[in-house]
């Protein structure tokens, strides 16, 4: 008798639990983004007959709901350490070990090729030399910590099969085995699958050499440490607290090349004059926007280097701790950001104005 009293009791509480996180869920105040994931939530669908007929508006609501539940980002950080501590360490996609976190590969055929045919057909177009550096994520540099079941070999022969793929007058440059070889260093974010500002400036050293121009010495940078509470794309995913946060740093050459303008440009051709380290983002979710803003399409960068050398750069994210250093050798640098322009390159820029172009990217835009 007592047992089925206290059965009882239990299921009363947890019905009184869920009834109180679901009207909590329903009056509670919402936005579109989560501050803790950032990302969009997931907005209440139209309803329409269709949507109805097919379930697609049922399962639309259920997105909603979850996103939006009571407590959401505290059930995802309690889960996360849950699965990490008493399950296979994986959640979301995302293995949590050693200290660090590291996305698990997954097998994208045909990736690498497709990209090689979007370069070549670049260089086809261009007069001048064009250099290619493909960065790998923190999985692939420490593959050794995946799972035994996890192929990880996948990076490495990804981009392999991007530089066979290229045509045979574009420069390779080899960040991956120079990161693994430093891989006891702090190259890599813990929470992040980006490289930090360190790791950036190991690989600077030979990509600038291969454009002809000796690197600065390390122990010329002055380095800030901005923040050592980032927590980045892999905790997003996780909401996993247990790991150390990190360290956004700035490196910066007190007698160096001034940065004169900063010029960035929307779809609509639209100029807006930014800094190179927008110190505001700081003090939000997406922190590594410190390194040049939020991304637009377009940004002319002018130095007070008096070499009249020019480089284009086309990039994605990988590469916005990276330009500063870049910005000690060249009077101008332009840089062109594919993911978020809405046309061609040629309704932006006259590429030839530039006698060097450099693809840097993260391992992700082969994907």
């Amino acid at each position: 008798m007592r047992k089925k009293v206290i059965n009882i009791i239990t299921a009363l509480i947890m019905i009184a639990i869920m009834l109180f996180l679901g009207v909590a869920t329903i009056f509670r105040k919402t936005g579109s983004v989560s501050y803790q994931e950032n990302r969009k939530l997931t907005q209440l669908p139209e309803i329409t007959l269709s949507s109805l007929m097919d379930g697609t508006y049922i399962k639309g609501v259920q997105s909603c709901f979850a996103d939006y539940f009571a407590g959401r980002s505290y059930w995802n950080s309690a889960n996360a350490v849950i699965d990490a501590k008493l399950c296979e360490s994986i959640v979301n996609g995302v293995y949590i070990t050693d200290g660090m976190m590291l996305a698990v590969p997954e097998n994208k055929e045909n990736s690498a090729k497709q990209t090689a045919e979007k370069i070549n057909a670049f260089c086809a177009d261009y007069d001048g030399a064009v250099y290619v550096a493909t960065v790998p994520s923190s999985a692939g540099v420490y593959s050794e910590k995946l799972p035994d079941y996890c192929d990880r070999d996948y990076e490495k022969k990804l981009i392999d099969e991007l530089y066979t793929s290229l045509d045979s007058g574009i420069r390779r440059i080899d960040a991956y085995n120079i990161l693994k070889m430093l891989n006891e260093n702090y190259i890599y974010y813990r929470n992040d699958s980006k490289w930090t500002g360190y790791g950036a400036y190991c690989v600077y050293r030979t990509v600038i050499q291969k454009l002809g121009f000796m690197p600065s010495a390390y122990d010329k940078y002055t380095i800030r440490h901005v923040s050592a509470d980032f927590r980045g794309n892999l905790y997003n995913r996780t909401q996993y607290t247990d790991i150390k946060a990190d360290m956004l740093d700035i490196y910066k050459i007190d007698d160096g090349a001034e940065i004169l303008s900063f010029t960035a440009y929307d779809n609509e051709g639209k100029s807006y004059e930014k800094e190179l380290y927008d110190m505001s983002k700081v003090d939000t979710n997406d922190m590594y926007k410190l390194y040049m803003g939020y991304e637009l399409p377009y940004v002319k960068i002018k130095t007070s280097v008096n070499n009249e050398r020019k480089l284009l750069v086309i990039k994605d994210s990988y590469a916005d701790c990276f330009i500063p250093f870049l910005a000690e050798h060249y009077s101008e640098i332009a840089v062109i950001a594919p993911e978020y322009a809405e046309d061609t390159y040629a309704d932006i820029i006259d590429i030839q104005e530039y006698e060097q172009t450099l693809f840097l990217f993260g391992i992700e835009s082969v994907f």
